[in-house]
């Protein structure tokens, strides 16, 4: 198992490098997913990787999908090297615990964010307009406070680079129809649900995340990321105050860290300390044990 940042598989093409995910075709209707330990903060890639981060996002998003297999099929064929095609044997050590091979799908042009607490730019929203997303809540509410019901939130799906951008149920709507809108909404607050419950169990805030979905004919299917430290919020129950800034398992710390130095959120971003690069790296294995019960296996 190697730390990567850039994958060179020869063999297949490559159809797309995003900010942390490598895709190879290996066949009309099949992928190569290769989740690199690139780390991106306010949608710039850093510099310098996080050693193995590829390898707890990919590992955390298996352990949701077979958590969920119940509620929703996934794009999953398969998640062992062994059981790769031969052609990528000569990668198995960049390869190994970090990639997917998937059924291909046919993305949704829309991001679902599920909102359980007020954060983020829920807050900064709610703050301006009384309202999140939309939707009209209760006032006198502070930041991090639990909202009484989670919320289903779409947002755009923005280029490499560029920023997502929060839409209202109509516009989503307009782009997907009322009735695949109806469905993933019904889904997207089915898993949170669940990954809420459990994660609670083991001490995780899952204050939001988001999923994306994608059509294999008329069937939806759970695709790349779920509930990961990034696409979520994890936050220690232990540790919870509203009215604050929480700590969290996830690249808060890093996103707080970055705005301190000054920088203005526009490439090139600021070097990362060694010591910065281990204290994200450890909140990302921390998660990973927190959520499985068990250390993950590293060289």
């Amino acid at each position: 198992m190697n730390i990567v940042t850039k994958t060179s598989i020869r063999e297949y093409p490559l159809l797309s490098r995003g900010k942390v995910r490598d895709i190879y075709e290996i066949d009309p209707q099949t992928l190569l997913i290769v989740t690199t330990d690139r780390m991106s903060a306010f949608d710039v890639i850093m510099n310098e990787p996080i050693p193995y981060k590829g390898v707890v996002l990919n590992q955390i998003t298996l352990y949701w999908m077979d958590a969920c297999k119940d509620l929703v099929r996934n794009h999953l064929l398969a998640t062992d090297v062994r059981d790769f095609p031969a052609a990528l044997a000569p990668h198995a050590g960049d390869l190994e615990g970090r990639a997917v091979i998937v059924r291909k799908a046919k993305p949704l042009p829309i991001e679902c964010i599920v909102r359980g607490y007020l954060t983020g730019s829920g807050f900064k929203d709610y703050k301006a307009t009384g309202s999140v997303c939309g939707y009209k809540i209760p006032a006198g509410l502070i930041d991090s406070d639990k909202l009484e019901t989670p919320l289903f939130t779409p947002s755009t799906k923005a280029d490499l680079g560029a920023h997502d951008e929060n839409i209202t149920l109509a516009d989503a709507k307009s782009r997907i129809g009322e009735g695949l809108l109806k469905k993933i909404q019904e889904l997207s607050l089915a898993i949170y649900s669940r990954g809420r419950d459990l994660a609670a169990e083991r001490g995780i805030i899952i204050a939001d995340t988001k999923f994306e979905f994608g059509l294999d004919g008329k069937d939806i299917l759970l695709i790349d990321e779920v509930m990961t430290p990034d696409s979520s919020r994890f936050w220690p129950a232990d540790k919870y105050v509203p009215g604050q800034s929480q700590p969290s398992f996830d690249k808060q710390y890093l996103r707080d860290w970055l705005s301190g130095t000054g920088w203005d959120k526009t490439p090139p971003p600021p070097t990362l300390p060694a010591e910065v690069i281990a204290e994200t790296q450890k909140k990302y294995l921390e998660a990973f044990e927190l959520l499985t019960g068990s250390p993950l296996q590293l060289p």
